[in-house]
């Protein structure tokens, strides 16, 4: 793989991870206008790894604070803290993308699939942005409500649902700030892309790994780890002040573009 195109697909790797405009989605089509042969098991575990540095940095004190012995004093107490909340919304996405991931791989990676995903989910967070606009009482997080998101993650298998924008959507429906929603979307992503990872790194250690220039590769975990971390802190930022309507303007307008060349 060229030095440019592992450049290339870092920045957007790091730009799309945890904005609501799905990085799949973006690194399929990417890969389709340019002509690009897959870029491989390999460079897919060197960007996931650098967008999980970067999440894993930017809350590391939240991380730290899960780990307090308070929180595991008892089971109940576990099960409610924010590692348990963490821990059962995870669940349902890692199973069933463990059951049909070759299945979405072979049947729902087309243009056509993620221009429809764009817009219809675009058009949700619209809804649940503008639901939250409106309410004057704000939730807080608990196991009930973190099982919900984890469930809606489900969805985000579909390319062009995007991951974030499905949880941070279901979280603006429930009733979570746009700021907690966007927290719990963020911390959310560690063990899924920790199992992304894993799993690929599995299927990885299946093949032979010779001549492998490892240059690209190191610089491919630092470009997006360095955007990603930028990212999660410009975001935050932006959707507390102007909230989600410019990523549902760029998703419907991907997805009409999308359409008309297809």
């Amino acid at each position: 793989m060229e030095t440019i195109q592992t450049i290339i697909l870092a920045i957007i790797q790091g730009l799309t991870e945890f904005l609501p405009v799905s990085s799949s989605a973006h690194l399929i089509l990417i890969s389709q206008m340019s002509g690009w042969s897959d870029q491989g098991l390999l460079v897919d575990v060197a960007l996931h790894f650098g967008t999980l540095l970067a999440v894993v940095y930017y809350f590391r004190s939240e991380i730290v604070q899960m780990f307090e012995p308070h929180h595991f004093s008892s089971t109940q107490t576990l099960l409610h803290s924010p590692i348990g909340i963490i821990t059962i919304a995870t669940v349902p996405i890692v199973i069933v993308g463990g059951l049909f991931n070759e299945f979405i791989e072979q049947n729902l990676r087309s243009p056509s699939i993620i221009a429809v995903t764009s817009i219809f989910f675009g058009v949700l967070l619209y809804f649940a942005d503008l639901k939250h606009t409106k309410k004057d009482e704000v939730l807080e997080l608990t196991l009930l409500l973190g099982l919900l998101i984890g469930l809606s993650q489900i969805l985000a298998l579909i390319p062009g649902t995007s991951r974030s924008g499905i949880t941070i959507t279901m979280g603006l429906f429930l009733g979570l700030s746009r700021v907690e929603a966007l927290k719990f979307s963020f911390m959310l992503s560690i063990p899924v892309i920790v199992a992304a990872t894993i799993l690929q790194s599995i299927e990885l250690f299946n093949t032979q790994l010779i001549d492998i220039n490892y240059l690209p590769l190191f610089l491919g975990v630092f470009i997006s780890f360095i955007i990603a971390f930028l990212t999660i802190r410009w975001f935050i930022e932006f959707v507390n002040r102007i909230g989600m309507l410019p990523f549902v303007i760029y998703r419907i307008f991907l997805g009409v573009i999308i359409f008309l060349t297809l």
